[in-house]
């Protein structure tokens, strides 16, 4: 079971229907709309000149805008049709932006140099299965005194089922969930049917995994909505904010996390 080909495959699958979708607003974000969150906005201050390394950031939206902040901005994803969309991207938006396709844990075989940060964010990590080794990379490529950022879809997110009625997974990482998907979160009525699989990273995963590399914590935070609409039975309460309407804001819906080299 060649987990790399068979999410690359469900990826390349949803490459158009998200470029076409109002998920991602791609009209508007070539006329100038910068695609990221407050959450990680507040986090990552000023990035003028800074070289920043963006995992998995599929066709490149975010990376892009990190370029129009001032950044040299690197992204790199599995995809090949995702990374081909946002190099054609970057040519419509006018911006030096540069895309790499790689897995993460082959990265180093496929890109050089160090950079002053290094950002991944929503739903990226739960499509790698060791967090030791993902932590090695962003070691690799970061800087002295280089920043490491993650924003991400909370754990306690993904025990539940797709409808939020009962816990069906373990919160822990128990091991290689296998899945069919119909249709897509930025599309749920897309025509589009693929096979995934993914792994379920608890909060002590993703930290020690990090502070065994040395990195030192500097901010760590858990906040009761997401800023996208991706999951069944939501309600935005604020402008862009968004809870699973039953358990309100009882439930973590996402974290951030900043380490320094």
């Amino acid at each position: 079971m060649d987990y790399l080909e068979i999410n690359k495959k469900a990826w390349n699958n949803k490459v158009d229907a998200h470029v076409a979708s109002e998920f991602y607003q791609n009209e508007s974000f070539i006329k100038g709309r910068n695609s990221l969150n407050q959450i990680e906005l507040d986090l990552l201050g000023d990035v003028s000149g800074l070289r920043i390394l963006h995992l998995q950031c599929h066709f490149g939206q975010d990376t892009i805008s990190l370029s129009r902040m001032g950044a040299q901005a690197t992204g790199i994803d599995l995809s090949d049709e995702a990374i081909d969309k946002g190099k054609e991207l970057a040519e419509q938006c006018g911006t030096e932006t540069q895309f790499v396709c790689s897995d993460v844990y082959s990265l180093p075989e496929n890109l050089k140099g160090q950079f002053d940060l290094v950002f991944t964010s929503y739903g990226t990590i739960g499509w790698l299965p060791d967090l030791d080794r993902w932590a090695g990379v962003v070691d690799h490529f970061l800087a002295p005194k280089g920043r490491f950022l993650i924003v991400e879809f909370h754990p306690a997110i993904w025990m539940f089922d797709d409808d939020f009625n009962e816990v069906k997974y373990s919160y822990f990482n128990n091991g290689t969930i296998q899945e069919e998907e119909q249709g897509t979160y930025a599309d749920k009525e897309a025509e589009l049917s693929q096979e995934y699989i993914s792994w379920n990273h608890d909060l002590a995963e993703v930290m020690s995994s990090l502070l065994e590399k040395g990195f030192n914590l500097k901010h760590f935070g858990e906040y009761d909505y997401s800023p996208y609409n991706c999951f069944n039975e939501t309600e935005e309460f604020e402008p862009g904010k968004f809870r699973i309407k039953k358990w309100g804001n009882k439930l973590p819906m996402v974290y951030s996390i900043l380490m320094e080299k």
